[in-house]
């Protein structure tokens, strides 16, 4: 079904399929406020947003998703970066990944068997390469299933003399049962390539990926989907600055000019609603980043405040909308203007 197909002119929002990617994403959005529901139970493949018209809900494969965020039969999609830069070229004119999730951390490396002790970087691994093919009259070989992100990054590293073995299974047991002398595959904490007695380059990160909510420019994007898009994307930015921040209360002696701006100098403080005075002081609410706000208490206190209170938030929604502004930029660079309701 293709975004056109699809409802109409409706939003076609794609999530895994199954396990702990679509359990991932369904909390992800349901701490938006977005709960994805699936009227048919598990084994219905189209689902939608509790409570927002509008929306069509696909299930499917992570690498299913890419391909159709490619082509634009859908409008937004949960997958993960590697899969976005590995299987789409020139992604970047062809989706905008608005935000990182939180999940699906892994990364992508080059990784060469322990016993090669003094290969450490990518430039011994050249030197490496030079010599293989000198002594055994053939290219070192290099298993993967990132084809495209193995060739760029190489390229980019002046590395030209290997082949790629396409990987089908388990990639690190490639140079174990000699169908490779290296690898480039994903690794969360290390221990499966320590495992198989493998080492990953200490310059030989090729990407640090994770679930990203990705937007297809080549979809068909009508004034009601583009109306969806800024009501899920409004509230993604109010759950995800409300998680990344609180909110520190307190009152000020008088007389505090200048506070407001130093505050914003030295922590990223700011007032959500503007400052007030009354006779007692200074009632002072401000909002920062949530690694701030101990230090930003204690600030308060030898500023003479008596008492303050940091609070965890469940939304922040602004005016400013940056999840969808960062979407119309692309879709239509012109204009940055709300969607009419």
């Amino acid at each position: 079904m293709s975004a056109g197909e699809a409802g109409g002119d409706a939003l076609v929002l794609a999530v895994p399929s199954k396990g702990r990617l679509q359990e991932n994403a369904a909390a992800f959005f349901a701490r938006a406020g977005l709960s994805v529901v699936q009227e048919r139970g598990a084994r219905d493949y189209r689902g939608a947003l509790e409570g927002l018209g509008g929306v069509e809900v696909a299930f499917l494969s992570a690498s299913e998703i890419v391909g159709q965020l490619a082509g634009g039969a859908i409008h937004l999609g949960v997958t993960g970066e590697d899969l976005v830069r590995e299987s789409i070229a020139a992604a970047d004119a062809k989706v905008e990944l608005l935000t990182p999730l939180g999940f699906g951390n892994a990364d992508v490396v080059v990784a060469v068997p322990q016993a090669w002790i003094d290969v450490r970087t990518m430039a011994d691994l050249e030197d490496v390469a030079v010599h293989f093919r000198a002594r055994h009259g053939r290219r070192i070989r290099v298993a993967t299933k990132y084809v495209n992100l193995t060739r760029r990054f190489f390229a980019g590293h002046g590395i030209a003399d290997y082949r790629i073995v396409e990987s089908l299974g388990a990639t690190e047991g490639a140079p174990a049962t000699g169908a490779a002398e290296l690898i480039v595959d994903i690794t969360t904490t290390g221990a499966t390539l320590a495992s198989n007695a493998l080492k990953r380059l200490a310059d030989g990160l090729i990407l640090r990926s994770e679930a990203n909510l990705v937007a297809s420019l080549q979809a068909r994007w009508t004034d009601r989907a583009r109306q969806a898009a800024q009501t899920i994307l409004g509230r993604i930015a109010a759950e995800e600055e409300a998680r990344t921040s609180r909110e520190v209360r307190a009152l000020m002696p008088t007389g505090i000019d200048g506070l407001f701006d130093e505050a914003r100098s030295r922590f990223g403080a700011h007032p959500p609603f503007g400052r007030t005075d009354d006779a007692a002081g200074t009632p002072l609410t401000l909002h920062c980043a949530r690694e701030k706000a101990a230090d930003l208490a204690d600030w308060l206190v030898a500023g003479g405040a008596q008492c303050v209170t940091v609070g965890a938030l469940d939304y922040v929604f602004s005016a400013q909308n940056r999840l969808y502004e960062r979407l119309a930029r692309r879709l239509a660079p012109a204009s940055l203007a709300p969607v009419p309701t």
